[in-house]
């Protein structure tokens, strides 16, 4: 390129030559194209390179119609134009990565931790991905010092990763008597697949993890730094991977949302728990430097319960509970109630409080469950998060009506469906309509109503919930509408219409993921066929009612189960027995073996109190 003229007349010039060197033949790769405008190309003039390139691109173009050699101009210039970006891309990720080194470097070493967690929070700007951190550890190795060991974990992390990934979703495949989820090394989960492909730290977690121990154990060994950030680096990859597999899926039975909402509760709790371990570790260790791995990893968890509360598909009406037994869950969303207490008041930390109210309301405990409703309300009020304050509202309706407060479930039902309304949201608009004729089906029946007439109007908004559900496509509310219509049914003494209810909510309760919500229309539908002396029916549905509702803790199955001594009482033991083994085909999917074998004991444990 000629050293006169002005910049843009010099970019002009350039590109010419490299489409004449082109059309000659002397340029025979796209990375000869890219080496030649990378060296011509003065920094901080791109712009007018750019409008040099688009100015020859419209000449060509204008003469496509009149020139034989137009086509080969502009194929030429294309190439040009593709390189350039390609080069911008590699220009914009080496900047981000150096100014990722200096941050590092510049950082106290107390603090390194924490700068290294923000540089992969997805809530950032740029964060780095594995092409971007394998450029990083280049340049913290060319650094040197005090970086080395995260140049250290950093490859020992990605080669970590490279290792799992194949890996990834393996054990959702495995015998189909498994449990779907992250429980103990007998659910089919994947810690023991992950331990077996690991080495260091990470083998130690996943150890750890299979086995049902104390997370916090793996600090109680001497943790250096290049080992945390190997950790770092390969659950951040395995998350993030595991939540875009389970995203893709979200029409599955098996795995779809909500294994993406638990994946990012399961290993936000990890970092949560290590962090506490860290910080309790450090007096058997370096003190300072376990400070600093329990700050960074507490920032890790604070990341990924901000990233989850931000989805426009937070389940704020519950559905976080598929795929888990016994307390795993429970014990998961029950430990972020101390963590989040050292946190302010934000979006994210009320919507977390929601589920965990929401999870305290599934194990019966009311109480509780309203005071991590209120607490939420008051921060989504705060900061204005109007779709939140909508759930808490309508999960506060039903807290109360459950309580045999009525009169302040209806009113706060009420309060829930004019912000609804107000704002436009539907969804929130269908659960408020299904809590406030709930709400009010509960008080007719509380006053002992007998007129059919008193109930039509709590029926109408169950009705109406039940529609705005369907037309949104929500599972989850759909699920609830069915339910609630069919458990007002039952309560109005309409056993038959109830039944109806909730036979037509059937698929949508199943679709919906939640296994409490399951629990609950299998109870009411047994309930029905009970008001109508279906006595079979009734312990078939009993059975699975009370499996379901104790499986995930919830004190509800004890209705279950007063429910199934009724019948056992009214048939006879042999008679129920004799149900109960008719029906074993068909129970076997459902609890398979052990749970089958468990359904008398779990009977005698009701009786025993």
């Amino acid at each position: 390129m000629e050293s006169g003229g002005s910049l843009a007349e010099q970019y002009l010039a350039l590109i010419d030559e490299i489409v004449q060197q082109t059309l000659k033949g002397n340029i025979r790769s796209k990375e000869q194209v890219r080496s030649l405008v990378d060296k011509a190309v003065k920094r901080f003039t791109g712009e007018i390179f750019e409008r040099s390139l688009a100015t020859r691109i419209s000449e060509t173009e204008a003469q496509l119609e009149s020139s034989l050699k137009a086509p080969r101009i502009l194929r030429a210039l294309k190439t040009i134009e593709g390189e350039w970006q390609k080069g911008l891309e590699d220009r914009q990720d080496a900047n981000t990565v150096l100014a990722a080194a200096n941050s590092l470097g510049e950082a106290p070493a107390a603090e390194r931790s924490l700068v290294f967690a923000t540089l992969l929070d997805p809530n950032q700007p740029n964060p780095l991905g594995r092409f971007q951190l394998n450029m990083l550890r280049r340049e913290l190795g060319r650094m040197g010092g005090d970086l080395v060991p995260y140049q250290q974990g950093i490859i020992a992390g990605l080669a970590s990763y490279e290792r799992l990934e194949p890996e990834l979703v393996s054990w959702l495949y495995g015998p189909a008597t498994a449990t779907v989820g992250f429980e103990d090394p007998n659910s089919g989960g994947p810690w023991p697949v992950w331990q077996k492909l690991s080495t260091g730290l990470p083998k130690l977690l996943f150890t750890v993890l299979a086995q049902a121990e104390e997370i916090e154990s793996v600090t109680r060994t001497a943790v250096d730094t290049a080992s945390w950030v190997e950790l770092v680096v390969t659950l951040h990859f395995v998350q993030r991977g595991l939540i875009i597999w389970f995203d893709q899926q979200p029409y599955s039975a098996k795995a779809g949302k909500q294994l993406s909402y638990s994946t990012a509760l399961i290993f936000a709790a990890i970092w949560g728990r290590l962090a506490q371990g860290f910080r309790s570790s450090g007096a058997s260790f370096s003190s300072s430097a376990y400070q600093a791995l329990g700050s960074g990893s507490f920032q890790l968890m604070l990341q990924i319960l901000r990233t989850f509360s931000q989805r426009d598909d937070f389940p704020l009406y519950g559905g976080v509970f598929a795929s888990f037994s016994g307390d795993y869950l429970q014990d998961t969303l029950s430990y972020f109630s101390e963590p989040l207490s050292q946190v302010e008041g934000t979006q994210e930390k009320a919507r977390i409080l929601t589920l965990l109210g929401y999870s305290r309301q599934m194990l019966g405990r009311s109480q509780e469950a309203r005071e991590f409703y209120e607490r939420s309300l008051e921060i989504a009020q705060a900061s204005g998060d109007l779709a939140c304050e909508t759930a808490d509202l309508c999960h506060l309706a039903r807290n109360a009506a459950l309580d045999q407060d009525y009169e302040k479930g209806i009113a706060q039902a009420q309060r829930a469906l004019i912000l609804a309304r107000q704002r436009g949201d539907r969804v929130g608009e269908a659960n408020a309509l299904v809590n406030l004729g709930y709400a009010q089906v509960l008080q007719g029946r509380a006053n002992d109503v007998a007129d059919a007439q008193r109930y039509d109007g709590a029926i109408a908004y169950l009705n109406q919930g039940l529609a705005l559900a369907i037309k949104q496509g929500d599972f989850q509310s759909q699920a609830l509408a069915y339910n609630s219509l069919g458990i007002g049914y039952v309560i109005c003494d309409r056993p038959q219409e109830g039944i109806d209810s909730l036979l037509k909510g059937a698929e949508a309760v199943k679709s919906s993921g939640n296994i409490y919500l399951q629990g609950l229309y299998t109870l009411y539908t047994a309930e029905a066929h009970h008001a109508l002396k279906q006595s079979e029916e009734a312990v078939y549905f009993g059975v699975i009612a009370m499996h379901l509702l104790e499986r995930i803790g919830s004190q509800d199955w004890r209705q279950a189960a007063g429910l199934l001594s009724i019948l056992q009482g009214q048939l006879g033991e042999a008679a129920f027995e004799k149900i109960l083994e008719k029906y074993r085909r068909q129970l076997m999917p459902i609890m398979s073996m052990e749970g089958y074998d468990n359904l008398l004991n779990l009977l005698e444990k009701y009786r025993a109190g």
